[in-house]
């Protein structure tokens, strides 16, 4: 039997997209890069563990969700965290910024100053702009603040977000109009903590860095992985947890939060051989009623 991997999901590096694998090993992907693995025979999605630790129970985990923990092992996970508001005295600078994903699709949201860009990299942001820097507390009330004032959520569903690609404005300055609005508003207001400091507005597109440009639109999008199936095909386009890869499908998008759990193995054929869904569209406003 072929030597089988366990994949711990994918990181945004300054060179691009990496797969991470049990053990630390890295595998860069680059645009035109092959894709292909075999989910292994027989075996079952289970939990991949928290905190470093195993699931005491190897918990059979859903093929289609895209949390790859068992209940328990997600509130482990979950409780020492600045994402579910269980860390908050973390001493290092953070900052607060406004994420652009889709006309009409902008969220605000925190990340820790150290990690740079990759927080919007890795939730697939089109375009963003920083707001301020200073202790996470300060930016957390001021990402609040700004919630309730400008009436932007912290949050978008991550189907909407990948629809919304299908359908992105081609100018730079397009994309950036709806935050450069908002950032201009958001300067102006009452109530920001002292101890932020204020950004000013400074776009960061991330179409070219996502390979979005040139990349033929996607048709379909996996479903689940099942054991004993297969997918492979040419890397055209990443962005944030998605690999857009050209099938004999046309081009399909592969969330990698699916891959944890499974043991994959190499995999040589061009199939693909799970279950995939049409990619939905994201519903535009209607002109009339005929």
């Amino acid at each position: 039997m072929a030597q089988a991997w366990r994949c711990t999901g994918l990181s945004w590096t300054a060179g691009g997209p990496v797969l991470i694998w049990d053990g630390g090993r890295r595998s860069a992907l680059t645009w035109g890069k092959t894709v292909a693995f075999g989910v292994a025979e027989g075996g079952a999605r289970t939990c991949v563990g928290a905190r470093g630790n195993l699931c005491p129970l190897a918990a059979r985990v859903s093929a289609r969700s895209t949390g790859p923990r068992c209940e328990e092992c997600a509130r482990l996970d979950r409780a020492h965290s600045v994402a579910a508001d269980t860390l908050a005295d973390d001493p290092r600078p953070y900052r607060v910024y406004l994420a652009w994903f889709g006309p009409g699709m902008t969220k605000v949201g925190i990340t820790a100053e150290r990690r740079g860009p990759a927080r919007l990299l890795e939730q697939g942001a089109i375009c963003f702009s920083w707001l301020g820097t200073g202790p996470l507390m300060a930016a957390r009330r001021t990402e609040e603040l700004l919630r309730a004032a400008l009436g932007v959520p912290d949050r978008i569903p991550y189907a909407a977000k990948r629809a919304a690609r299908a359908a992105l404005p081609s100018a730079e300055e397009e994309r950036a109009a709806e935050i450069a609005g908002l950032h201009a508003r958001a300067l102006v207001l009452t109530g920001w903590p002292e101890s932020l400091e204020p950004a000013p507005f400074r776009p960061v597109d991330h179409v070219e860095a996502f390979g979005l440009a040139e990349a033929p639109a996607p048709v379909c999008v996996v479903g689940e992985l099942a054991a004993g199936g297969a997918v492979s095909g040419e890397l055209v386009a990443a962005a944030g947890p998605d690999l857009h890869l050209a099938t004999d499908r046309g081009v399909l998008v592969l969330d990698t939060r699916l891959l944890p759990g499974w043991e994959l193995v190499p995999d040589g054929g061009r199939r693909v051989e799970v279950p995939v869904r049409a990619l939905r569209e994201r519903p535009t406003a209607q002109d009339g009623l005929f």
